[in-house]
């Protein structure tokens, strides 16, 4: 794959003549067939960062071409004190970005920035890799919900001048059941979409075609690995594994460090499309802005071949093909319950078949979370993708429940084949406890219209744990037989003093610990119950005693004086 990336203006050239030299040089290195060199972003010591190892295959884009083109030489918001080049206010039309485009990078960023915090992926990189990939999805060329006006398709994956990656979406994204060919701004292939695809503009499915989706999943998967991409060998490892190539990463760091230095918004559709390729000068020049015209084995299929190709031979069914449904093959899955911030106690096993019922091996199924909840798998993903083993069963990821209580589901398809699957209904339940008991056996009392001096604190506990984040409820009743709110005897206030006899809307601290408010006494005497209870059926009953002063214990008048 001939690549076209010239030598960049090296840090610390000063003069014009020097200035000038590079935009020959560079203006020659774009030329259709000239030839690339390694020249990556400098480090700090002045010497390149050690590149290291990534295996060739699995990666995002499957090592397809990709745009060639350098940043400008000015920076989009050069110093005042440059001397290199002519300064500019607002930088040269490369640094815009369309605006959706622009707002899909930084979405993605700010996700990433909540559930991978240790990754500090920066949305320059999304917007570095976006431009190689696809020039922002063709200058931006997409509609209100990000999704792309017409196919981004990079060429097939044949084995003819690109990577052998045979079709494993039947044709679900890149409408091509013979090969596989990258799909969509970020230029995924759909082996790695299949896994690697989210949802990021909330429509309840993950497109490659949509701006969101892809720039969410690209930000997921160079946080991968748990790469930290602040520093020189999480960045280029993160790169490398998208697409293998040295001159690959070179270009996207050019592009990182362009875009760190300014950028701007411009209107959807707007935006420049680059005119270079990885791939200039093959008979492969299908661009990823264009699908194929023609389906594999008619003549004229390849741009600049114009022998025709022989008939594409029958693909030879995959193990995905002889799958006709899917079936459950767990136990204790018929009921899915747990409660609000528990692991769900039963594992989802899904089995592949035949029609005759016959197991089916190295299938992918994809389990999706779908519904009204925040629960996810472990690890926080709502999607997850498993290959079934020899029983042709597929063991889903501990499910996970979060703080929003009802009922959602998990189903189950075959990544890349249409085949019947399997649902399974879940239910959150409220955090419980079973149960209540006071944390001192101190006695409660109290004299008419005085206050208690000591709170009521109990502790709630669910199979012998602290139970936290329980919801609870506490009412002074009338009787142990009579449950109804009392009116006379101890009362709590309100903010307004008032006297209140139920409180509701209490809650256990993550200790399991309830302390209730002040508790006063109006001038009625007796043995008086409170009764708290809370979800899940824990019970108590404490009793408060409001009596007199004991007369005995005063101590005793003086005589009067005798005359």
């Amino acid at each position: 794959m001939a690549a076209h990336i010239g030598r960049r203006l090296r840090k610390g050239a000063a003069t014009t003549a020097v200035a000038a030299a590079a935009v020959a040089a560079l203006s020659a290195s774009q030329a259709p067939g000239a030839p690339g060199e390694d020249h990556g972003r400098q480090a700090a010591a002045g010497a390149s960062a050690p590149v290291p190892d990534v295996a060739a295959d699995g990666n995002a884009t499957g090592n397809s071409p990709y745009y060639t083109d350098l940043p400008p030489l000015n920076s989009p918001n050069p110093s005042p004190s440059s001397t290199i080049g002519t300064p500019v206010s607002r930088g040269p039309a490369e640094a815009g970005i369309p605006a959706t485009v622009l707002d899909a990078y930084k979405k993605a960023e700010a996700e990433l920035r909540s559930s991978k915090p240790g990754c500090n992926l920066p949305w320059q990189l999304l917007a570095a890799i976006g431009k190689v990939e696809s020039g922002h999805a063709r200058g931006g060329r997409v509609d209100a919900d990000g999704t792309t006006l017409s196919p981004i398709l990079g060429p097939q994956l044949d084995g003819n001048g690109f990577a052998l990656i045979k079709d494993t979406d039947h044709g679900e994204y890149d409408g091509n059941s013979a090969y596989d060919q990258a799909v969509g701004p970020m230029q995924f292939i759909p082996s790695t979409w299949a896994w690697a695809g989210r949802d990021g503009n909330g429509d309840g499915k993950a497109d490659p075609n949509n701006v969101y989706d892809a720039a969410l999943a690209a930000g997921h998967y160079l946080c991968r690995n748990d790469w930290d991409l602040s520093g020189d060998a999480g960045l280029h490892s993160a790169i490398l594994s998208y697409n293998n190539s040295q001159d690959y990463l070179n270009l996207v760091l050019s592009w990182l460090e362009y875009y760190r230095k300014g950028s701007h918004s411009v209107p959807d559709g707007s935006g420049g499309v680059p005119s270079h390729r990885s791939d200039d000068g093959s008979k492969h020049t299908t661009k990823p802005s264009d699908p194929p015209k023609t389906k594999p084995g008619k003549p004229g299929g390849d741009k600049g071949n114009h022998d025709p190709k022989p008939p594409t031979p029958p693909k030879p069914p995959t193990p995905s093909d002889t799958v006709d449904h899917l079936e459950d093959a767990s136990t204790g899955t018929a009921k899915l319950t747990a409660m609000a911030g528990d692991a769900f106690a039963q594992r989802i096993s899904t089995r592949a078949e035949t029609k005759a019922g016959s197991a089916v091996g190295k299938v992918r199924i994809r389990f999706t979370i779908t519904g009204d909840t925040d629960a996810t798998f472990a690890g926080g993903e709502t999607v997850a993708t498993i290959a079934t083993d020899a029983k042709g069963v597929a063991l889903a990821p501990v499910l996970e429940a979060g703080e929003k209580t009802g009922t959602f589901k998990i189903t189950t398809a075959v990544v890349g084949h249409k085949a019947k699957g399997v649902d399974y209904p879940a239910t959150v339940t409220a955090r419980a406890a079973d149960t209540l008991a006071r944390t001192s056996d101190t006695p409660l009392t109290c004299t008419p219209g005085g206050e208690f001096a000591d709170q009521v604190q109990v502790k709630a506990t669910y199979k012998g744990t602290a139970a936290d984040k329980v919801a609870a409820t506490a009412t002074l009743i009338k009787s142990a037989d009579d449950t109804t709110e009392n009116d006379k005897g101890p009362y709590f206030k309100d903010a307004d003093g008032k006297a209140v006899r139920t409180l509701t809307g209490l809650q256990t601290d993550d200790k399991g610990l309830l302390t209730l408010p002040k508790l006063y006494a109006d001038d009625v005497t007796g043995t008086f119950l409170l009764r708290i209870t809370t979800t899940g059926g824990a019970t108590l009953t404490v009793e408060l005693n409001v009596a007199a002063a004991d007369a005995s214990a005063s101590p005793s008048p003086s005589p009067s004086a005798t005359s």
